[in-house]
């Protein structure tokens, strides 16, 4: 290679490198601006800003491009639209912020059924709160292999905003408004894939990942922004959660930031091999973060709870929930009430676990109840509490003292606490002395050594 050849490679090289990411992407262009392969929807005598149904027009229109193998950009404006079909291999994409799409009859607006590779971008879909069933989204895919969702707004869907069934695909970077029922709703479907997310307003409930029946399922929920959860169905958590997982084992649910949520900021029910971790949760109606009935193998780590009637739970024993490390938690103004009147003792308490649990290295600061409690009756089973940090704490760590409670280990923790430290009890009345001050008074089930009070 000649010397000025070398120079000028080099000199691009480097320029391109200095060059900053966001104006390197700049250059990327929108479908309809010259890229090949693209059919602009005005091509096929559709056209912005029109108050009549064009849903005919966009049905034909997206038929041929699937037909043709080409992808559909549709410029900014108002499109009426209602029920389109969208077939395997359709890419439709909009201007972010001004395309438009607004429903104008019921059910879903874009639907697909035992289709595969749909491409779904930079629309704005407006359902005006149209009826809808509750089985139904305002996008609605049913046994879609590989479908995306991608930087879309998505506002006032009659029931969910999207609805997901037997399908597989993400939903990344869209903003989901003031839903009638639920934000994404995902029904035995796998590895589906929430992130980047805005989701707020939505009536009762944010990412919802079920199962008709137990079994893998591997949704992965990441650092979305999850705020004011409904519950206009009321009940006792069945709704009004921003994240809720039931029957679907080996979710990771990681790096969101939720507030405002009705009951939980993420449920898990009978799930097994749950992640919860990294998490920010304020200013929650119920328990935080809960693993509940016949959970297992949860792993709930390095969350923050700012705000909460109780901040994390594992029970449920007698419905075969087992297995939680807690760890690296902080958990912090948590409350008497809630959503509804509690069963004795009430809320308040920051982390309860009962069955294999390990709890360790939390840091509590205001419980009303207890900073830590292990057990209830005869619900409990090999827990280990240690290395923990309780302050500001009515009773400090409660375990339970019954006929038939399991072992527990509370060992090498800091605690203040109002009223007890460390307080045996049966069904929440104690049965003994305080054993942070005494500690060889222990029920021989229970062994407490180590602890310290502040």
């Amino acid at each position: 290679m000649k010397r000025r050849q070398f120079i000028t490679r080099a000199s691009a090289t480097v320029v391109a490198a200095a060059t900053p990411f966001a104006a390197l992407t700049q250059t990327r262009p929108l479908l309809g601006t010259g890229l090949r392969g693209t059919r602009n929807a005005l091509d096929f005598g559709i056209a912005p800003d029109v108050a009549t149904d064009q849903s005919a027009l966009f049905q034909a229109m997206v038929d041929t491009a699937a037909t043709e193998g080409t992808a559909i950009f549709v410029p900014g404006g108002m499109y009426v639209l209602s029920g389109v079909l969208l077939p395997s291999g359709i890419v439709i994409e909009g201007v972010p912020g001004a395309t438009r799409l607004v429903h104008t009859g019921d059910g879903p607006l874009l639907r697909a059924a035992g289709a595969n590779g749909i491409t779904i971008r930079g629309l704005a879909l407006d359902g005006v709160l149209r009826p809808a069933d509750e089985r139904q989204g305002l996008i609605d895919l049913r046994d879609v292999a590989g479908f995306s969702i991608e930087d879309c707004a998505l506002d006032r869907a009659g029931a969910n905003a999207v609805y997901l069934q037997g399908s597989t695909g993400e939903v990344r970077g869209t903003t989901i408004s003031s839903a009638g029922q639920f934000a994404v709703f995902a029904m035995d479907c796998a590895g589906v894939t929430v992130t980047g997310n805005r989701i707020d307003g939505c009536l009762n409930g944010g990412v919802i990942v079920h199962r008709s029946e137990p079994g893998h399922d591997g949704a992965i929920i990441t650092e979305n922004h999850i705020a004011n959860t409904g519950a206009s169905k009321g009940g006792t958590g069945q709704w009004g959660n921003a994240i809720n997982l039931f029957r679907a084992d080996d979710a990771i649910v990681a790096n969101n930031v939720i507030s405002g949520s009705a009951f939980s900021a993420i449920r898990g029910n009978t799930v097994r091999r749950m992640q919860v971790i990294g998490n920010v949760c304020r200013d929650n109606g119920e328990t935080a973060i809960y693993a509940e009935f016949a959970f297992g193998d949860a792993v709930i780590a390095n969350n923050i709870i700012d705000g909460a009637a109780n901040g994390i739970s594992a029970p449920n024993l007698d419905h075969g929930g087992h297995g939680a490390t807690i760890s690296g938690n902080i958990i912090r103004n948590l409350r008497t009430a809630g959503p509804y009147v509690p069963e004795f003792p009430g809320f308040g308490t920051g982390i309860a676990v009962e069955a294999d649990a390990v709890v360790t290295g939390n840091l509590i600061d205001g419980a009303p109840l207890y900073g830590i409690n292990a057990g209830w009756g005869p619900y409990l089973r090999e827990v280990v509490v240690s290395a923990n940090t309780v302050r500001n704490a009515r009773i400090g760590i409660g375990v339970s003292d019954v006929q038939g409670a399991g072992r527990a280990l509370i060992r090498g923790n800091l605690i203040d606490a109002h009223e007890a430290g460390i307080q045996p009890h049966a069904w929440g009345k104690a049965t003994g002395p305080d054993l942070l001050a005494d500690p060889q008074a222990a029920p021989d089930h229970v062994l407490v050594s180590g602890n310290v009070p502040t």
